[in-house]
């Protein structure tokens, strides 16, 4: 079985990861605040069936963490994904094999990993609007309505099948800013400045590390509660801010938020991986050459007299 701990603090990931790794080698981490803990091996060396080691995790949590965690237990990344969802804080939710198929029947098709707003709305049209339905649907129907590779994933979804598997030791390959305003921010504005400003973070910290990311992911939270997330690949590999900026403008510009009243704001930088392991697409663009040369001695002068020393222009005021 696979756990996936949900703990809705950030902050406490990297001592959750810990604690989980005292049970289970396999341990991936899900930014910003769940993991995902094969524990196959674990339930025959311990002796305990996955509920049994998830209460054991979730006391270890609260214990040093202060964190009452949800738990979702599944045959696969996926189902115990979309069951630590569902599960309230303090509780554990598990799907056996033998429950795989009443779990997703009556879940949303928008549910399944995967399946946004658009595609959600295209399959309701045509009365697939639960994975069950979807599941009983013919595969050639699905192909015709989303594509030959989507509508097999779809498919496979709908029917609780996944070939991912846990990736050990991927807590390092992302990194995080957060960005809180200090009333519900309607101004989009002021949304742009808290973009740029956790760009040119994650810029700075990553070739501080030199490090590139390959994708980046633009969490929403708005003033009810409720989040967004959106997730883009990058054409190749960079940490360059002006690069990286551009991507998080235009991903918040296709949310169409307009007058959302938005309380704080995420980025994340994932799938790192080393400077020298990534090719970079040459330009004979001589504006985009002196942008990176400044940027360069810019991060010389970070280096040496802080982070604050040398900012854009729209974030000085």
């Amino acid at each position: 079985m696979i756990l996936c701990v949900r703990l809705g603090v950030e902050a406490a990931l990297p001592a959750l990861l810990a604690l989980a790794e005292d049970i289970s080698p396999v341990v991936q981490a899900l930014p910003p605040d769940a993991a995902l803990i094969d524990v196959r091996g674990a339930e025959r060396y311990f002796r305990r069936d996955a509920a049994q080691l998830a209460s054991l995790l979730r006391v270890r949590a609260l214990a040093h963490c202060g964190v009452d965690c949800a738990i979702g237990a599944g045959p696969n990344p996926m189902l115990a994904r979309m069951a630590a969802r569902l599960a309230a804080a303090g509780t554990t939710l598990v799907v056996r094999e033998d429950e795989v198929a009443g779990f997703l029947a009556g879940r949303p098709v928008g549910a399944l990993e995967g399946v946004g707003t658009a595609t959600a709305r295209n399959l309701s049209a045509y009365g697939l609007d639960t994975a069950g339905r979807v599941a009983a649907a013919p595969l050639a129907v699905l192909q015709r309505l989303v594509g030959v590779k989507a509508g097999r994933e779809l498919w496979e979804k709908a029917r609780g099948i996944d070939r991912t598997t846990v990736v050990p030791n991927a807590a390092a390959r992302s990194i995080t800013a957060e960005r809180a305003f200090s009333r519900d921010e309607l101004d989009p504005v002021q949304h742009r400045r808290a973009l740029l400003s956790l760009a040119e973070e994650l810029g700075t910290r990553m070739r501080g590390d030199g490090q590139v990311c390959r994708s980046l992911a633009l969490n929403v939270r708005y003033a009810d509660r409720s989040t967004t997330t959106r997730t883009r690949t990058l054409r190749e590999p960079t940490a360059h801010s002006a690069a990286l900026t551009g991507v998080v403008y235009g991903m918040h510009e296709s949310l169409g938020l307009q007058r959302a009243r938005v309380r704080g704001l995420a980025l994340r930088a994932e799938d790192l991986t080393p400077v020298e392991r990534a090719a970079r697409q040459l330009t004979f663009d001589p504006a985009d050459e002196r942008a990176r040369r400044i940027e360069a001695v810019a991060d010389k002068a970070r280096a040496r007299f802080g982070p604050g020393v040398i900012v854009p222009g729209s974030l000085a005021a």
